[in-house]
């Protein structure tokens, strides 16, 4: 097992990591033992359950599914299309065409005869009330409002300002330097000592050491594939040989020529008389029907006496292969009478 990259594939790989200590290579072998050990099963288990999804997929939900959506067409999409189609389309025209009529050719005339006037005198009014408060503002609560905002100015904001300037700004930076430097002391240096010298270089230990195991696991995961497809190849082999030729054996050697026998010793014989005996029967059956019908003739016969003879009617038509022609015809009428 070859557990470090060659020099060729480290000139190739773009990621290439820097010299790593004992540590690292102290923790990389075992880890990677057991993780082999520990995903072998895992991973010919996942590869069974693989096979066994594909077989079920295409044996059984791919069929499912296609009964399934022919199903659901012919339940679902069909009457939805024939429903759109033949109802709701001609009930959506035939709405449309009540809504026009009655809603919106109405409450267009109203806007255009009605609502229009009533806005443009609506805006006449509101231009007037504009130019009243307009001159209320300019002419009266202008002024008062410079001479609060001066007043406002010198009574209130200049003083608190002041105050703010030389007062409460002096005393909340001491404070703050004060809270500062006590905050800094009591926790911010331990909690600094702490993390550098505890915790970070214990989480570069746990990321070496998760790194690896991490590494390792992948590393097992693509051997053992190797070992599960080798198991597999294995078992189909076995199969084949243990079941399968031994059953193809038996079948092209042993059962063909039987059945071959059997076929011509007991089946073609079985057929032939089977053929035979059905001959029979239809013969026997056609001198039965023969019978029965000369039996019924005869008792008609004897009940109500012999059939009348039909009286041939003279034919028009030549009988035979005689075909009339004119000859024959101006023969005839011209040709004296036979004296008897």
């Amino acid at each position: 097992m070859d557990l470090e990259k060659p020099q060729a594939d480290r000139q190739r790989d773009p990621e290439v990591r820097e010299p790593e200590g004992c540590l690292v290579v102290a923790i990389r072998l075992p880890v990677r033992i057991i993780a082999l050990v520990v995903v072998l099963p895992v991973r010919m288990l996942w590869d069974a359950l693989v096979v066994v999804g594909r077989i079920v997929r295409d044996t059984v939900l791919r069929p499912f599914g296609r009964a399934l959506a022919w199903l659901g067409k012919a339940l679902f999409v069909w009457p939805l299309v024939a429903l759109w189609r033949w109802v709701l389309v001609p009930v959506g025209r035939a709405l449309g065409w009540l809504v026009k009529w009655l809603v919106v050719v109405p409450a267009v005339w109203l806007y255009r005869h009605v609502l229009t006037p009533a806005g443009h005198a609506t805006a006449w009014v509101a231009r007037g009330i504009r130019a009243a408060l307009t001159w209320i503002y300019e002419r009266l609560l202008t002024p008062v409002g410079h001479g609060f905002r001066w007043l406002t100015r010198y009574l209130v904001v200049v003083p608190v300002v002041w105050v703010y300037r030389w007062v409460l700004a002096p005393a909340g930076r001491a404070v703050a330097w004060t809270v500062y430097w006590t905050g800094r002391v009591l926790f911010v240096l331990p909690v600094l000592a702490v993390w550098r010298w505890i915790l970070v270089p214990t989480g570069r230990v746990l990321a070496v050491v998760g790194r690896e195991v991490w590494t390792a696991l992948g590393h097992a995961w693509r051997v053992t594939g190797h070992l599960s497809l080798a198991v597999g190849r294995f078992l189909g082999t076995l199969f084949r040989w243990v079941f399968v030729e031994p059953v193809r054996w038996v079948y092209r050697t042993v059962l063909t020529p039987v059945g071959h026998a059997v076929r011509d010793a007991v089946l073609r014989p079985v057929t032939e008389a089977g053929r035979a005996v059905g001959r029979a029967t239809r013969r026997a059956l056609t001198s039965v029907r023969e019978s029965v019908r000369q039996a019924r003739y005869d008792v008609r016969r004897m009940l109500f006496g012999e059939p009348r003879e039909r009286v041939a009617m003279a034919r028009r038509e030549p009988a035979g292969g005689e075909t009339r022609t004119l000859e024959k015809r101006v023969r005839r009428e011209v040709s004296p009478p036979t004296r008897g």
